[in-house]
């Protein structure tokens, strides 16, 4: 069981939270976090590249010099990859990079992952966060007050909050998400996960095994 401080926007101690991470993974699988991390990673990729072969590059075809006789390597084409402007030997083609992993096997990575903040103390709780208009500085200043400041930091609301977003989006290593949003790629990617009481709440309430309905 963790016991989590919750703070409020100055940075002062106004109670505490108490989890227990095994609530939301039993264990760690380091290879599921790895392998979904790499699925997310590996979506994002376009893969629209192409180069072109030897076989397609504009060019004559004639010989460039006699076979014999020039005391340099014999040549033939112009075109040839090892001459500039010529071909690539193993040419590009554009690819589908994307590959998918069971949505249960996804959903739970992402708990292992809040998980795992929780339990090296990466995890800062805030008791509200909510802007009347967006407010860089002020969310600066909140930043600052939990010793946040110049660290990539991911935060995490209860639900979208387009003011939260805008006072924080040009923060520099700062995003921000819903609860519902979170993936193990963005709770693992920032250093510290500032998230609010009532995101939390939501988190440990989504991790509770559903009643299996009696027959």
């Amino acid at each position: 069981m963790a016991s989590l401080p919750i703070l409020d926007r100055t940075g002062k101690q106004v109670g505490t939270y108490d989890i227990d991470p095994t609530a939301l993974a039993a264990t760690i699988n380091k290879q599921l976090l790895h392998d979904v991390v790499v699925m997310y990673q590996a979506n994002q990729r376009q893969g629209t590249f192409r180069s072109k072969s030897r076989g397609e590059v504009a060019g004559t075809t004639k010989k460039m010099y006699r076979q014999k006789g020039t005391g340099h390597a014999r040549a033939g084409s112009r075109r040839a990859v090892q001459r500039r402007g010529g071909g690539h030997a193993f040419a590009k083609r554009p690819r589908e990079f994307r590959f998918s992993i069971p949505r249960k096997a996804v959903q739970l990575a992402t708990r292992m992952a809040i998980a795992s903040k929780i339990t090296d103390n990466e995890v800062v709780v805030i008791d509200e966060l909510s802007f009347a208009t967006p407010k860089t500085k002020e969310f600066a200043g909140i930043l600052k007050a939990l010793n946040l400041s110049g660290k990539t930091v991911l935060v995490t609301t209860a639900a979208l909050d387009v003011n939260t977003y805008k006072s924080a989006r040009n923060i520099e290593g700062v995003t921000v998400a819903p609860a519902s949003e979170l993936t193990a790629l963005n709770v693992l990617k920032p250093r510290r996960l500032l998230v609010t009481k009532a995101a939390l709440d939501g988190i440990k309430e989504r991790a509770k095994p559903k009643a299996v309905a009696a027959s």
